[in-house]
């Protein structure tokens, strides 16, 4: 299985200001797996510690953070004789030993020749949590769920993937066909590691599903497990309530579909710790599209989404048929696996800004606003070639951006004001 975040850690590595490295991401989106992978190629050895794992160093940061005593014990416990020069160091679930994300600091400072991987499955609310964090001497990188690039090659189509990449629109339009079959496909089973390649060796959908579920059920576990109790209910109500949150026609998050008298001062603990935890992305409004777009960032009005459009579609017990298919009554629901599958695509690209816009009287929206360098974009999506794009008419009429975008099952083209992308097409725009 290939990662795009790989190149980056090969980046990393060859850095001559490197500093300990933790990679952020939600559970089980691959980032044991893409450490270690790291590791065994990059690396003569690995000393891999998991301080859920490991009983023996719980303690290991509590007195001080002297090197040769942290490296000392690291080495007797992994049997690994480190060597600065040819031995990656992973602290895996490091939000698990109290002091450990601290040591990054020491290890910055007093000895920058080890290199050192961390990452943790709730790390982000062990961040949010943390009162000692080294600012400034330790690097991030997010791992998202695998992007439909990394899953056409995952499923050995390189060949359709350089194709994307060639931009070469004559002949991509040549395998629509293809290209069309496989996005559907990945709506289904989306970028989970575990489902991708278990559909890659076996293409069986019901195994991907069983799989989707397994995870879906695990997360719910850990609401119990590491969210206090009091939230833990309010956690739950707003994380089954995206699917049908989403399937409206104005998807913005509204209280009062979790329950009567709903309040935003009741719920934001809990939407807090699903942001922290990675399980879902907010959106924001705009309500201009001006630079920076931060600055008329909407805060009573956003969206929610799932970190994974097949985790979407598990949720709503969507079936493979329905999906390659088609379905009357899918139509509204698919809508939002289509934003949903657009979304993932943007979170994987570099450097953007991601909000929506729609009209003070919510007359005309636009799904994604978002900042790219000193350009404001509009990307207007739907889910099938439906070529009307009434709000982003409206829009462009109004605000002139240079660029406008709509995302369908359409062929590439542009327009006198517009270029129409296609969906399966779509990451590549930002390469």
């Amino acid at each position: 299985m290939e990662r795009f975040q790989f190149k980056k850690l090969i980046s990393w590595k060859n850095s001559n200001k490197r500093k300990p490295l933790i990679i952020r991401g939600t559970r089980q989106v691959g980032k044991t797996w893409l450490m270690k992978e790291f590791g065994k190629s990059a690396y003569l050895q690995t000393a891999y510690i998991n301080f859920e794992n490991s009983k023996s160093l719980k303690n290991l940061f509590l007195n001080d953070f002297d090197i040769d005593r942290i490296l000392t014990a690291i080495q007797i416990e992994t049997n690994v004789q480190i060597n600065p020069e040819n031995t990656l160091i992973i602290f895996d679930e490091i939000q698990e030993c109290e002091g450990a994300i601290t040591s990054l600091k020491y290890f910055f400072e007093n000895a920058p020749q080890y290199h050192i991987l961390a990452a943790g499955s709730m790390l982000g609310v062990a961040l949010h949590q943390q009162t000692s964090f080294p600012v400034g001497k330790i690097e991030f990188l997010d791992l998202y769920p695998l992007c439909f690039g990394e899953f056409l090659l995952a499923l050995n189509k390189k060949s359709l993937y350089d194709l994307l990449l060639s931009k070469d629109w004559q002949l991509i339009t040549s395998f629509k066909t293809k290209y069309t079959e496989l996005l559907r496909q990945y709506y289904f089973i989306g970028g989970m590691p575990e489902a991708v390649d278990s559909f890659s060796n076996e293409k069986d959908f019901k195994k991907v599903r069983d799989i989707q579920i397994r995870i879906l059920n695990s997360y719910e576990q850990d609401f119990s497990k590491h969210a206090p109790n009091d939230i833990v209910p309010r956690i739950r109500m707003i994380w089954q309530s995206i699917p049908s949150q989403l399937s409206r026609e104005h998807k913005k998050f509204m209280y009062a579909n979790l329950k009567q008298g709903a309040r935003a001062k009741d719920f934001e603990m809990a939407m807090a710790w699903l942001l922290d935890a990675g399980l879902i992305y907010k959106i924001n409004r705009a309500s201009k599209p001006a630079l920076p777009l931060i600055a008329y960032m909407d805060i009573t009005a956003f969206k929610l989404y799932l970190l994974d459009v097949g985790l979407l579609c598990a949720m709503g017990n969507i079936d493979i048929r329905t999906i390659i298919e088609g379905n009357s009554i899918f139509q509204e629901f698919k809508g939002a696996i289509t934003e949903q599958y657009v979304l993932n695509e943007l979170k994987t690209a570099e450097e953007l800004s991601i909000y929506y816009w729609s009209s003070e009287k919510s007359t005309a929206e636009i799904d994604f606003l978002v900042q790219s360098g000193e350009k404001v974009i509009p990307i207007e999506v739907k889910a099938e070639e439906n070529l009307q794009a009434k709000s982003l008419k409206s829009f462009y009429q109004k605000y002139k951006p240079l660029i406008s975008i709509r995302t369908s099952m359409s062929d590439y083209r542009i327009d006198d004001w517009l270029t129409n992308l296609p969906l399966y097409a779509f990451s590549n725009y930002w390469k």
